[in-house]
C-alpha cells in the first residue's frame, strides 16, 4: 500500500517546507525523486536543498551523471518506476498527476493553499487518486506555526 500525502502549504513557501520534509525522509532512509516539468522551479529547489540551513547537508542532484548515487534526485524526466536513483519517495510539487504510484512506498504532493488553480488541481487528484488501489491518500494542511495537521 502506498501512502501519498497531501500538503497544502500555508505558512512557509516549497523552499522552506520541502528541503524540512525531505530531511525527515532521508533520516528514515528514503530515497527520493522530485519531478517537476519546469526546470526553473529545479533550479531554485536545487538551490534551496543547498542554502536552506548552513548547519545541514541534504545530498541530492539534478539529474546528470551522478543521478543513480544521489538519495535525492530532482528531474524534469518520468519518475516511474524506474527512476535513476532507485527511489521509493516521489515528490509531486508542480501539479502534475503523478502517474504510477504503487512503485513506491510513498508520495507526497505539495501544493499552494493560497493558489486558487493550486487548490482545485489538488482537489481534482486528491479524487482520482482516492479511487486508485493500492494507495491511500492522507491530507495535511500546515498551521499558521508551520507544524502540519492531518485533516479528518
Amino acid at each position: 500500500m502506498t501512502d501519498v500525502n497531501f500538503y497544502q502549504l500555508a505558512a512557509k513557501p516549497l523552499d522552506a517546507v520541502l528541503p524540512r520534509l525531505l530531511e525527515k525522509a532521508v533520516a528514515a532512509g528514503y530515497r527520493a525523486v522530485i519531478r517537476a516539468a519546469d526546470p526553473a522551479l529545479l533550479a531554485r529547489l536545487d538551490a534551496a536543498l543547498w542554502t536552506y540551513d548552513p548547519a545541514s547537508f541534504l545530498p541530492h542532484a539534478v539529474d546528470g551523471p551522478y543521478a543513480a548515487a544521489q538519495p535525492i534526485l530532482l528531474t524534469g524526466g518520468d519518475a516511474g518506476e524506474g527512476a535513476a536513483n532507485d527511489a521509493d519517495l516521489l515528490v509531486v510539487i508542480d501539479g502534475v498527476m503523478p502517474g504510477e504510484l504503487t512503485a513506491y512506498r510513498r508520495a507526497l504532493y505539495l501544493f499552494d493553499g493560497a493558489d486558487d488553480a493550486a487548490l482545485g488541481l489538488a482537489r481534482r487528484h486528491w479524487k482520482a487518486i482516492r479511487e486508485l488501489d493500492g494507495v491511500t491518500p492522507v491530507y495535511w494542511r500546515e498551521t499558521e506555526r508551520g507544524g502540519w495537521e492531518k485533516a479528518a
